[in-house]
């Protein structure tokens, strides 16, 4: 029997933002396995794949920023409204807020939920999630 692995809360920023880059690092290599044609990944598994991966590395980099606010690991966001809810309350945070619209619309909602494929909403995606994470590190 496969026992799974249990997933581990960063405990520091460092280990979050740490995290965060392996993260997006890996969403980027799965998609350079996927074939592009006329503008579109020809692999909607792999795509989706990628996308929750890079996905996920937004909300870890979020959690890290929070860590080296003083939050305990046990306190941090569980859901998408709470995420936006903790950085509404960050100074300056229109920028951070709309790269987390986006990566949550492009990256979570239409490629990992709904399958989407385009070239150019998984890249806008990813490069918000870049931003984000050299927003808080």
């Amino acid at each position: 029997m496969n026992k799974k692995k249990p997933q581990t809360i960063p405990r520091t920023k460092d280990e979050a933002i740490a995290e965060a880059k392996r993260y997006l690092k890996n969403a980027k290599e799965i998609l350079s396995k996927v074939k592009i044609e006329y503008d579109r990944y020809t692999d909607p598994k792999l795509v989706s794949e990628a996308a929750g991966v890079a996905y996920l590395a937004a909300l870890k980099a979020i959690d890290g920023y929070l860590l080296g606010k003083g939050i305990s690991p046990e306190k941090l966001p569980a859901s998408i409204e709470e995420y936006f809810s903790v950085i509404s309350k960050i100074p300056k945070n229109g920028k951070l807020k709309a790269h987390l619209s986006t990566a949550y619309e492009n990256l979570h909602i239409f490629a990992y939920y709904r399958g989407g494929v385009s070239v150019d909403m998984i890249k806008a995606g990813i490069k918000s999630v870049e931003e984000i994470i050299k927003m808080l590190e």
